[in-house]
């Protein structure tokens, strides 16, 4: 039947076939691309990425003994969170008052609706010029990048997902404005918050790797465009299997976090 829940067990060995399936068609690919080229190295064997991943670990004395793997990590993550946090305050609280007040609605949803079909990396040369290329630039550029979206979508919920009656009763108990838009309207949308943040997290990393691939001197991107100009894509690759593990590991802790904080949620 649609929908048909399966049980904790079949959900997991689904995904870990689901993952071996992958791993499999690689290795297929690998062994057939090395059979027509020994030498090749666009799709390399299971020893050549074990060579890659020693490589990135290895130390390096340009970075004071520190591996590749390590410098470029904590550019990237620090870049991507920050920015990310940055952009969720922003567009929380600017969300948080277009659904409350109409006159903030009317003044802001225009704007809003034209910056959000504007890519954010068409928009790195702005970022460039205006910001300049350090650490301000990557954080300023992830987070105007996605408050346009998650702005509105902080707005369409507050605007729509909190009934009128929850407000009126509210009013009639004697709770302020104040308390109204925190007690009873955020804290009846934080679920759909928490998630629409969660969804933001690939687009902001999308915008800091390209950042990074056109002017940073450390982190994912730069290593990513260096390496592959060097046709070492033992290592490109290395790094991509880390960035998907980042960013599983940061979509994995908003969903707990979510259950911890709404456990009466069930969306």
């Amino acid at each position: 039947m649609i929908r048909q829940p399966i049980s904790q067990k079949a959900r997991i060995g689904l995904g870990v076939l689901a993952v071996a399936i992958l791993a499999l068609a690689y290795t297929w690919l690998s062994v057939r691309q090395h059979a027509i080229n020994p030498r090749d190295t666009t799709l390399p064997d299971w020893s050549q990425l074990a060579a890659g991943v020693s490589k990135v670990l290895a130390p390096d004395a340009e970075y004071k003994g520190q591996c590749w793997l390590w410098v470029d990590f904590k550019a990237t993550f620090f870049r991507h969170f920050t920015g990310l946090a940055a952009g969720a305050i922003a567009s929380i609280a600017l969300g948080l008052l277009m659904g409350c007040y109409a006159w903030i609605e009317a003044l802001f949803v225009p704007p809003l609706s034209l910056l959000a079909k504007i890519p954010p990396t068409a928009m790195l040369a702005v970022f460039f010029v205006v910001v300049g290329t350090d650490y301000t630039m990557f954080v300023a550029m992830i987070g105007f990048g996605v408050l346009p979206t998650l702005a509105q979508a902080v707005y369409q919920s507050a605007k729509s997902d909190v009934p009128e009656e929850l407000v009126y009763k509210a009013y009639t108990l004697g709770a302020s404005q104040l308390e109204i838009v925190w007690n009873v309207i955020f804290m009846q949308i934080l679920p759909r918050v928490i998630e629409a943040v969660r969804l933001q997290v690939g687009p902001a990393m999308v915008y800091l790797i390209a950042a990074e691939m056109l002017v940073g001197d450390v982190g994912f991107g730069y290593r990513i465009r260096i390496q592959s100009r060097l046709l070492n894509m033992n290592v490109v690759y290395t790094y991509l299997m880390v960035l998907g593990l980042l960013g599983f590991f940061m979509d994995y802790s908003l969903s707990w976090m979510r259950r911890k904080i709404c456990p009466w949620y069930k969306g």
